[in-house]
This record gives structure tokens, sequence and C-alpha cells, in this order.
């Protein structure tokens, strides 16, 4: 790998790192019901907090106006205030943060001329989604600050959670693009079959993780094996039209979440057997029982986080463990399925 390519894809690492950072400040800021203490969306001037008491008092005024002060944190001080304010404010800086390393480093290069011509829209691109991502960010917030309502929207949550993935998945294959030499590409087609199936569930399920999150579901049956004793709850159909409980019933929900957990634990199985076969690819090879033990622990977290979601210290902790191995699960898979073609001449890279 020339010197250029190798820094370049320092600089986008370096990007996965702080989207992976970023994702999770998101989870502790819904964790903590931080994210509607901030109720305007000011990109530039918003960088600074309140410097005064009466700055403050102004910002913890505009908070009393929504519906999760009048009914959720009614008896607030400021100083309750003020924590929760901390971690909507770092997120949104953390993002701004993002922006600034970005722009740095794409000019930096692009001055020093450094890029290859066909890198220049992709990373285009990857300046886009994360402008998307902010806006996507900000129609959440919104969602929660509308009469009547005390937390955001769960399909506006998982509209943004999905989206933040899609940044770190192009991020991050862009990256191994200009980082993993072409020999250690390998070709086993059914292996590759197995990886596109385990990332479509995944998708699916990290989507329902958001639902789980943002309609509180967890709590709804804090119960293991079964849900509120029962396999399949009888509460599942309770809302119509009945397609709506599959978005909208929180058992429902819960039951299909944990459904994917079940089925994405089984096909994770059948592809380790698969990939425990594979003689070539020195890098494959040596990561290729990290989905497994990722799966098993992730199976784990989520069964203490359902069943320990009463109580509120305990599901920070496991809610943001559980959120982070998700995502590590999910780059391990994308790691996996960049190295693995159906068949030969299929290598789409910049490495050598």
């Amino acid at each position: 790998m020339d010197r250029s390519r190798r820094q370049i894809a320092v600089w986008l690492y370096i990007g996965v790192f702080m989207i992976v950072v970023q994702i999770l400040l998101g989870g502790i800021t819904r964790l903590t019901e931080s994210g509607l203490s901030i109720t305007e969306w000011k990109p530039i001037t918003g960088s600074l907090p309140p410097l005064n008491q009466a700055d403050w008092q102004a910002e913890f005024d505009k908070y009393k106006n929504t519906a999760q002060f009048r009914y959720i944190h009614a008896d607030f001080t400021l100083g309750d205030f003020k924590k929760i304010f901390f971690w909507e404010w770092f997120h949104r800086n953390w993002g701004r943060f993002m922006g600034l390393v970005f722009a740095v480093g794409f000019f930096y290069f692009l001055f020093a001329k450094k890029f290859k011509k066909e890198m220049v829209m992709p990373l285009v691109l990857l300046f886009l989604l994360g402008a998307v991502q902010g806006a996507i960010g900000w129609v959440m917030v919104k969602s929660g600050l509308v009469p009547e309502k005390y937390f955001v929207g769960h399909v506006e949550l998982a509209t943004h959670f999905m989206a933040a993935l899609i940044l770190l998945v192009y991020t991050f294959w862009f990256a191994l693009s200009l980082s993993v030499p072409r020999k250690e590409i390998i070709v086993n087609k059914w292996l590759k079959n197995e990886t596109i199936l385990i990332c479509v569930l995944l998708f699916f399920q990290l989507i329902y993780g958001a639902f789980m999150a943002g309609m509180h579901a967890a709590m709804s049956a804090p119960t293991w094996p079964t849900i509120n004793g029962e396999w399949i709850p009888k509460y599942m159909y309770t809302l119509d039209p009945p397609i709506s409980n599959w978005f909208n019933n929180k058992i429902a929900v819960q039951f299909v979440h944990r459904s994917l957990a079940y089925l994405i634990f089984i096909a994770t199985i059948f592809w380790w057997v698969t990939a425990l076969k594979a003689k070539e690819g020195r890098l494959f090879r040596k990561y290729r029982n990290l989905p497994m033990l990722l799966v098993t622990a992730q199976v784990i977290l989520g069964i203490f986080t359902v069943v320990l979601s009463p109580k509120g210290d305990n599901l920070l902790y496991f809610g943001v463990t559980h959120q982070t191995v998700a995502i590590m699960l999910l780059l391990s898979f994308v790691f996996e399925m960049y190295l693995v073609r159906k068949k030969s001449g299929k290598y789409v890279g910049f490495g050598s």
C-alpha cells in the first residue's frame, strides 16, 4: 500500500471510530431522556453551551414548554436539566467535530493531490450522507416536540439510527477498499450467500432494535425465555389495521426482535461452520471466529437488557453495551462480506 492510500485509509478509520462513538452517544442521550432538552436547531451558534445563569434559565424555560417536561420531568430543577442538556449538547457537538475532521482531511488530501480521481465522488457522497444524517436527527427531535408527545417518534428514531449505520458501513467499506490487499480476497459462493443473508437479517433486526428503544418496549415484557409467560403472546394483535401491530405494538415488536435474534444466532452458527472449512485468506481465517463470539455475547446481553429493563441504571449500562456489541457484530459481518466474493475477478477496491 502506498503512503497516500495508507493516510487516507487511516483518516477513514478515524471516521469509523468517531461514527461509532456518535451512535453510542445517541444511545446514551436516548436512555437518559436527554434528546428533547435542546429545543432549537442552530448548526453554528448552537455549539456553545449557556455561559451564564440567565442563559441556562432561558434554555430551561424553553424545555418547560415541552410535553416531556410537563408529563415526565415536572419535578426537574435547573441542576437536573443541566445533566440532560449535557448529553444532547455533547451528541450534537460530536457531530460538528466529525464534520470538521472530515472537511479538514478532505481538503488536505485534495490540495495535496493524494486522491485518485475515482475517490472524489465517493467522498462527496460520504459528506452528503453525513449532512443528511444531521438533518434526519433534527426531524427526529422535532417529532418529540409536538403537543402531548413526550418522546421522539420510534419510526423517526429508527430512521436516524439506520441512517447512521448506513454512513458507518459506507465509511468502513471505503476504508477497507483502501487497506485490504487484493490477495486477501477469497472466493466462496456459499459463504458469500450466507453472509448476505445474515446482513439482511441484521438490517431488519437493527430496525426493530431501534423500535424497541424508541417505544420503551423492553419494559412491556421484562421476562425470559417467554414473553410475559407466553411463547406466542396473545396481545400481539390489539391494533387496527392488523399490520400496524408490527410497527406500533410493543409486544409484537418485542416478539419480532427476539425471533430475529434467535434466527441470526442460528444462521451465524451455520455461517461459522462453513467459515471454519475455508483454507484460504489469512485475514479471513484470523477473524472468522469473531462474528460467532459477538453474536453469542449479543444474545446474552439482549436477555439481560430485557429482564433488567425496569431498573433504570441497569437499563442504561446494559442498553449501551447491547448497542455497542450490535454495531461490532454488524461491522464484523461487513468485514467478512468484503473479504468473500462469489467468483474470482469480483474485486472492487483501491487496495493492491
